[in-house]
């Protein structure tokens, strides 16, 4: 946005000129050399320089109101909202009529500066001059939707205590150069971004965070900052993979296409392009990946979208390929640009930018989360002031939820756009999240199983995430808390593991360490259901139970010869002839569910043993808890 020019286009698109008490003409022509340069220098985008020029401008003759004006344009340039201002207010103060054209910008900078009921009264005291042309008017019924879209979100957000204070990440992070795109690992420990050095080149950076430091930003090491054009970068939640934009040499579709680098102890890895799958011969940017890596989203201006930039999303696949992409549909793009998604760890939250969707002026940032289904819903503006009436760029979220980072060229940046963070406000933070790591191990022989790792809504029975682990049996999930979710490790010729992980009402945690060992399909081979806990004196099968008997089942059909038995077990509370009846009750309801989804009864047999074999101490609750339980055991391979 160039106020300037803006203010250069009402003038002459004024069609009528009212008695004036201001002369232009009759201005000193020593003056006007001097704000000839100015303006020299303002249409080169030298706002700086031409401020010295315009303040010496208004010195030499107070009722200069060119000069006024002009210092307010500039200031406006700057981002100085509160000097844009003042100055239009003096040459308001001078000749009320020859500064009515000036409405318009003026109501920008207000707005600019927060003062959005200020602005709708300029903007529509400007609507009243006779005779404005089409642009002018379209112009200024654009801004005047925004200033009352502000002053309405305004009305149904209410001033907390909330305070949005961006930080300059500092001299470690930031230099005279254009920092932008960062990212961050789900441990908050690393972050990544790209800097733009001379002239088209653009280089991939890192710096340590630890608590509140920063480490000194290296450039990132390996193949991955061979090529000049490069933009867009994202490591994902584990900071194993690097995916990012750009256009090399040789290969590619046409246009920027995705790649994606590997970790390695060398560095990382040569760039691979991502595919047909994802590229094309149009512009590909801005990808962010799920914190299980089976979901990618990025931009496009491919044709077949709803406006120049959308989002679409890509599955991998478990043949380790990308599925086609597909548009994310109408809720979340526009006839505009809608750009740079971020999908945070809790893998339900994401946020974008949009011009299309209704907001401060230029591109605004957005939200929108998955429900109860998994899909996503409407997506909503974060509000002044973290959206302006500027464009706002990319957003990054800390696992935690509570620290956001952007990029922008704030009155303290080093030189161009700098590296900020701030608080997130308590209405817009994502899930805040629990992360469990560790290594999937034989029980037996203690190696290391690749394996397929998942975890479960217990609500929905709706998978949350699904990853594999690495090629050593080692996994990092996130676990968002608020919700009640089974964790589980299947893979073929062993016995799954379910872990519950009751986080409905438990506050977030840093990352903890559980090694899984998975149990070898064999003779007498058992386990014990977790997620099947039956109401007192009753055989029911709790609602559940299906995400465990699904693992049971699918063991089941891919060993198709084995024969199992259903073992229930009770505490010592009640008559002994009562707790048998029930544990055979509750063992047979699981045989009875195994059979109605097609297993033959010849494979099945169940057997209650009500209180006889503890495993717990029955005078207390912890060991009658222990007690309760529901086993199944391998009888026939």
């Amino acid at each position: 946005m160039k106020l300037l020019f803006t203010i250069v286009f009402f003038l002459v698109g004024f069609s009528t000129q009212a008695q004036l008490n201001y002369n232009a003409d009759r201005v000193n022509p020593k003056i006007l050399a001097n704000y000839e340069k100015a303006i020299s220098l303002l249409r080169d985008d030298s706002f700086k320089e031409a401020v010295p020029l315009l303040l010496n401008t208004v010195k030499e003759d107070p009722d200069f109101l060119d000069g006024y004006l002009s210092l307010a344009g500039a200031f406006g340039e700057l981002k100085q909202y509160q000097r844009s201002i003042q100055f239009y207010e003096i040459a308001k103060q001078k000749d009320s009529i020859y500064f009515a054209v000036y409405q318009l910008p003026y109501s920008i900078n207000l707005a600019g500066n927060g003062q959005f009921t200020d602005a709708l009264y300029a903007v529509n005291r400007f609507l009243q001059i006779p005779k404005l042309n089409d642009r002018s008017i379209k112009s200024a019924k654009f801004r005047k939707k925004c200033f009352e879209f502000a002053l309405d979100y305004a009305a149904k957000h209410p001033i907390t205590d909330y305070q949005f204070s961006p930080i300059n990440l500092g001299d470690s992070v930031n230099s005279p150069a254009a920092e932008y795109f960062p990212s961050v690992t789900v441990t908050d420990s690393l972050l990544v971004f790209t800097r733009r050095g001379n002239q088209i080149r653009e280089d991939f950076y890192q710096s340590t965070i630890n608590g509140k430091q920063l480490g000194r930003a290296s450039l990132i090491k390996g193949d991955i900052n061979f090529e000049s054009q490069k933009g867009a970068i994202t490591v994902s939640q584990d900071g194993e993979w690097m995916l990012f934009t750009a256009r090399f040499t040789e290969g590619g579709f046409g246009n920027f296409d995705l790649y994606i680098s590997n970790y390695t102890p060398q560095g990382w890895s040569e760039p691979q392009n991502l595919g047909e799958a994802i590229n094309t011969e149009f512009w590909e940017s801005s990808p962010t990946i799920s914190p299980d890596k089976r979901v990618l989203y990025f931009s496009s201006n491919r044709p077949g979208g709803f406006g120049g930039s959308d989002i679409y999303m890509s599955n991998l696949q478990s043949n380790g390929k990308w599925s086609p992409a597909i548009n994310m549909g109408a809720t979340i793009n526009t006839a505009g640009d809608d750009q740079a998604p971020f999908i945070h760890a809790d893998n339900q939250t994401m946020y974008f930018t949009s011009d299309g969707l209704q907001g401060y002026g230029g591109s605004d940032l957005f939200i929108v989360r998955k429900n109860s289904k998994g899909e996503w819903g409407i997506p909503a503006n974060l509000g002044y002031p973290i959206n302006t009436i500027e464009n706002e760029g990319s957003l990054a979220v800390s696992a935690d939820g509570l620290t956001a980072y952007y990029a922008s060229d704030r009155s303290d940046s080093r030189g161009q756009l700098d590296l900020y963070k701030f608080d997130m406000r308590p209405d817009i933070r994502p899930n805040r999240t629990l992360y469990v790591k560790g290594k999937i191990t034989d029980k037996k022989t203690g190696k290391r199983l690749p394996s397929s790792v998942e975890l479960i809504n217990n609500a929905t029975g709706n998978a949350l995430m699904k990853i594999q682990t690495d090629e050593t049996g080692e996994y990092f999930i996130t676990l968002p808390i608020g919700k009640d979710y089974t964790f589980s490790v299947n893979r073929k010729g062993y016995l799954y593991f379910n872990e519950l992980y009751q986080l409905s009402n438990k506050a977030a945690d840093s990352v903890y360490q559980k090694d899984i060992t998975l149990q070898p399909i064999e003779l007498n081979a058992s386990l014990t259901f977790r997620n099947i806990e039956f109401t007192s004196n009753s055989f029911q099968l709790p609602v559940d139970a299906t995400i465990e008997l699904n693992k049971l089942l699918q063991v089941l059909v891919e060993n198709p010869s084995i024969q199992i038995s259903i073992n229930g077990h009770t505490d010592n509370i009640g008559k002994q002839s009562d707790n048998q009846l029930l544990s055979e009750n509750r063992a047979k309801a699981i045989v009875d569910w195994l059979i109605n989804k097609g297993i033959n009864t010849n494979r099945l047999r169940f057997k209650g043993y009500g209180d006889s074999q503890p495993i717990g101490d029955n005078k207390t609750e912890t060991g009658r808890s222990k007690n309760r339980r529901t086993t199944v055991t391998i009888t026939q391979l």
